[in-house]
C-alpha cells in the first residue's frame, strides 16, 4: 500500500499542474526569453551608436547621404561612362 501511495505521489509530482513537466517547459521558455532579451539589447546598442553618430559625426552623415540617398557634394560632377557595346555597334 505504501509503495502504491509513493508511486501515485511521484506521478503527481511529475505530471500534475506545476509539476516537473511544467517546470521544464518554464525553464525552456525562460532561456528563450533571456536569449531574445540579449539579442534586443545588442540591437539597441547598435541603434544607439548609430543615433549618436548621426547627431555628432558630420563625415558619417555625409557618407550616409552619398550611399543611401545618392547625393553629391558641392562642386562635384557625376561622370557616366559610355557602354563599350554601344561604341562597337557605332563603329561597325
Amino acid at each position: 500500500m505504501a509503495i502504491l501511495i509513493l508511486f501515485s505521489m511521484l506521478l503527481l509530482i511529475v505530471f500534475a499542474e506545476n509539476g516537473l513537466v511544467d517546470l521544464n517547459s518554464f525553464r525552456k521558455e525562460r532561456d528563450r526569453l533571456v536569449e531574445k532579451n540579449e539579442s534586443l539589447a545588442r540591437d539597441n546598442l547598435v541603434l544607439y551608436n548609430e543615433i549618436e553618430r548621426l547627431k555628432n559625426d558630420d563625415k558619417y552623415i555625409e557618407n550616409i547621404a552619398r550611399q543611401e540617398l545618392g547625393m553629391i557634394g558641392k562642386n562635384e560632377m557625376i561622370l557616366k561612362p559610355q557602354s563599350v557595346s554601344g561604341k562597337r555597334s557605332k563603329q561597325e
